[in-house]
């Protein structure tokens, strides 16, 4: 009588069948439950009111991970059409009116389901600081302008509120970082240099720096489980347009009827009033007596002469602590790389300067050269650029080399640390991300949590795992295997 085969027998094909839909049940769930979701997202909006201008900046991070490992990106940014808010001080409501294009854009850039629970934020910075100083009832009234349009809109508005020199420093300093994954991985720090209309500001990390001399530019961080002790100084009127007025108020103390300057090109010539030179509490108390209604200023485009009448708008004798950049503050001596942004970029990306690997004096040498050129040839080899930013360039470029050497005490070999930059990993270098990210809490004081394995790692062990548990099986199917091969010999 012929033996019937064991593994047709009903128990080992039910426990078979069983094994098979447990092992492929099992890998179906640990993909299905683990796999990437489609992504969600959080928003937040910036309003930077700066001296010359106010741009707006949408930020993006992913839903889930919100206070915990998600990186904020810049989606969007808008520049307001018109001048920076300080400039509305007679007619405030036009200030808020200013804002309304830009804020048009946001709420498309933002999903509509989004718009109320994305915060709003307006910084305004050093335009505001010297109207506030000049005409606080005017700064007052143009912030509640400001405030009434952004309280029309459909996001959840935050205030508006003038930063302090040191919160602009810091603010950039914690961009620049961020974007950069220095603050996430502990690497270290780049030290951020922030050039604008009206002031500015240098931050860094020195080992040299431990806030007890000069504690006032102390800020300290505690950042993704680091500390960190960061020197920052924000100069007041230092920004390329206020250094202009100084330097200008310089060459005008005897109120003359004509001022040849050596940082304007050959055949430059414009009349300019005085009673709008000095109209900036940064040089307004010194405008002369009985000066004329205008003076002629014409160019002489003379590099070296221009940087000594730039040095006369810095004191460098005065210094109280062990050492000091100028107008005696003190300065720990410079540590690591250091990203420049804003008019340091786009200053020198105009004049073909970002490039810090020349040589220091070949830089000074090219500038020199584009300053001796004749004022007709710029204005012809620059048909789209406005000529009032034009005329600025020969100046600002100059300026800007002596304040980082001068007055930063970058020399020669640590000149090549400085990287010139507009954006980092597709969001601009600025304080608005810092202060969107201090605001929210998005960079968490203690480094967050990780998951132990990641989800391919984890697919990858529960697959192994349910390949052992086949063969497991088989293993415990082999006594029916043996049992059958000894019946087939018998036979």
């Amino acid at each position: 009588m012929k033996e019937k085969n064991p593994w047709h027998s009903p128990v080992a094909i039910i426990i078979t069948v069983i094994g098979v839909i447990v092992i492929v049940a099992l890998v179906i769930v640990a993909v299905l439950q683990n796999r990437p979701l489609a992504q969600k997202y959080k928003y937040g909006i910036v309003l930077d009111a700066g001296s010359s201008h106010t741009a707006l900046y949408i930020y993006e991070w992913p839903a889930e991970k919100d206070n915990n490992t998600g990186r904020v990106e810049q989606k969007h940014s808008c520049k307001v059409i018109g001048p920076g808010i300080s400039s509305y001080a007679s007619a405030p409501q036009k200030a808020g009116e200013s804002l309304k294009a830009c804020m048009k854009e946001a709420e498309q850039w933002v999903p509509v389901k989004r718009h109320p629970e994305t915060p709003l934020y307006l910084g305004a910075t050093a335009g505001m600081r010297l109207l506030n100083i000049e005409n606080s009832a005017a700064s007052d009234k143009v912030f509640e302008a400001v405030g009434e349009a952004l309280q029309k809109s459909p996001f959840s508005y935050q205030g508006a509120r003038i930063l302090s020199g040191q919160e602009e420093g810091a603010f950039g300093w914690v961009t620049v970082n961020y974007l950069d994954d220095r603050l996430s991985q502990g690497l270290e720090t780049t030290g951020a240099l922030d050039l604008g209309g009206a002031s500015t500001q240098i931050s860094f990390v020195s080992d040299q720096y431990d806030g007890s001399e000069s504690p006032s530019n102390a800020v300290n961080f505690r950042l993704y489980g680091n500390d960190y002790e960061l020197y920052t100084h924000s100069f007041l009127c230092y920004g390329k347009d206020q250094a202009q007025r100084l330097k200008l108020a310089h060459q005008t103390q005897s109120g003359p009827n004509a001022v040849e300057d050596p940082c304007q090109h050959p055949g430059y010539n414009t009349t300019k009033k005085y009673s709008v030179l000095y109209d900036s509490p940064c040089v307004s108390n010194r405008k002369p007596q009985g000066a004329p209604a205008t003076f002629l200023h014409t160019g002489t485009g003379n590099v070296k002469q221009c940087q000594d009448v730039v040095k006369n708008i810095f004191n460098f004798t005065d210094c109280k602590y062990s050492q000091c950049s100028f107008n005696g503050v003190y300065q720990p001596s410079l540590q690591g790389p250091f990203g420049a942004f804003s008019a340091y970029y786009f200053v020198t990306s105009f004049l073909n300067l970002t490039d810090t690997s020349v040589p220091l004096e070949d830089v000074r040498k090219k500038l020199e050269r584009y300053c001796a050129t004749s004022w007709s040839q710029i204005v012809q080899e620059h048909p789209g650029v406005k000529e009032k930013y034009l005329a600025e360039y020969c100046f600002s470029g100059t300026y800007i080399l002596t304040l980082l050497t001068e007055g930063y005490n970058f020399t020669s070999e640590s000149y090549s640390n400085i990287n010139f930059i507009k954006k980092i990993k597709g969001s601009d270098a600025g304080w608005t991300l810092g202060y969107m990210l201090n605001l929210t809490n998005m960079i968490p004081a203690e480094a967050p949590d990780s998951p132990p394995l990641p989800h391919a790692g984890y697919v990858s062990i529960v697959s192994i795992c349910a390949v052992v548990i086949f063969i497991l099986l088989l293993f415990s199917l082999r006594p029916l295997w043996a049992r059958h091969c000894k019946k087939q010999q018998i036979v």
